[in-house]
């Protein structure tokens, strides 16, 4: 008698179940605009700024503004007292009424040969000087009024009507804020990469929720020989003058611009110096994952450029590839994209299942 089981026997009959497609979310192959970041620190300058004092010693007469507003070109910031320039100008201009007259009356008398020439000579002589003299007293009147050079803001007045000023007294101060200069440092090895024209973003913790947009303007022609660093100058817009002179800011400067073909960080599975992708094939059975290597270029934070071994709109597994191995089924949850993340699609599916 044989003990054991028959080939008829129900047990060995049964077949091993299928196994079940893995739940995995997934991320579409996408070329996108892609640079080499660098970064740096820098300062915030007006692109033009200047300090308003006085070219004579007077006494303020009135102030035309209080601070902090917005001038054009030649508006009237301060009026100094200009009795006496004034005074100066009347005495010259009757000495040039007198020259004037005297010249004149030895004309006539030349013409009826009644005067010399040498005295005509003279007299014109002396007119010109007297004219020279007004001309003279009618420009330093000007100094008695203090113009904006350039439309920007005027900041917080030094002084008061009746003051006493003198060549050198800071009045206030004049920036034009409409477009900022932008200075920072860069490490000489960083030279080659970077070029006038070139975009950059900045940043400041005033206003966390922002960025502004710019370009360099110029580079330094010297490389400081302590700090092996060279100084970059941006040009950056501020229409709406959110942005001060003597801010910090944080620069990113976009480097060596190029589309290329980027996925989410995640996706990659790094073994030792290699990179693979887990790729999703549609097949009459269903999907299933292919197991792919690639090389892996730069990365930023959540994302990495991928140069071989993947085409746009492939569609890799994002979420899930450590439950997967090379030939697996899968069961796609969903798509991340830019307005819909991983953790908003498990959501979604863990609500659908409760439900």
């Amino acid at each position: 008698m044989l003990f054991g089981l028959s080939l008829a026997s129900p047990l060995l009959a049964q077949t091993p179940t299928a196994r079940e497609p893995t739940a995995v979310i997934a991320s579409r192959v996408e070329q996108a605009r892609w640079s080499d970041p660098l970064e740096a620190l820098g300062t915030l300058k007006s692109d033009e700024s200047v300090t308003i004092s006085a070219t004579v010693t007077e006494t303020i007469q009135s102030l035309e503004f209080e601070g902090g507003e917005h001038v054009e070109a030649g508006d009237v910031l301060v009026r100094l007292s200009n009795d006496q320039a004034q005074a100066d100008l009347r005495a010259a201009k009757a000495l040039r009424d007198q020259r004037q007259a005297q010249v004149d009356r030895l004309s006539q008398l030349q013409q009826r040969n009644l005067g010399t020439r040498a005295e005509a000579e003279d007299s014109r002589a002396q007119l010109r000087q007297a004219q020279a003299e007004v001309e003279a007293l009618q420009a330093q009147l000007e100094d008695y009024t203090i113009q904006a050079p350039f439309s920007g803001v005027v900041g917080f007045r030094q002084v008061s009507a009746g003051t006493l000023v003198s060549p050198g007294t800071e009045l206030a101060t004049l920036d034009q804020l409409d477009r900022m200069k932008l200075d920072f440092q860069v490490p000489a090895t960083a030279l080659g990469s970077l070029a006038p024209g070139m975009s950059l973003t900045a940043t400041s913790a005033a206003y966390p929720e922002a960025s502004f947009q710019g370009e360099i303007a110029a580079i330094s022609p010297r490389v400081d020989s302590v700090t092996r660093s060279a100084s970059v100058r941006a040009i950056l817009d501020n229409p709406e003058r959110q942005l001060r002179p003597g801010m910090l800011m944080e620069v990113t400067v976009a480097r060596r611009q190029r589309e290329t073909l980027v996925i989410p960080e995640a996706a990659l599975i790094p073994e030792g110096e290699r990179h693979y992708v887990l790729v999703i094939q549609e097949g009459e059975d269903g999907k299933t994952v292919e197991r792919r290597r690639v090389r892996v270029g730069e990365r930023r934070p959540g994302e990495a450029e991928v140069l071989e071994g993947l085409t746009a709109g492939d569609l890799i597994v994002n979420h899930g590839a450590e439950r997967v191995r090379d030939g697996d089924a899968v069961r796609l949850l969903g798509i991340t994209d830019d307005e819909t993340s991983v953790r908003e699609l498990l959501r979604a599916n863990r609500d659908a299942g409760d439900a």
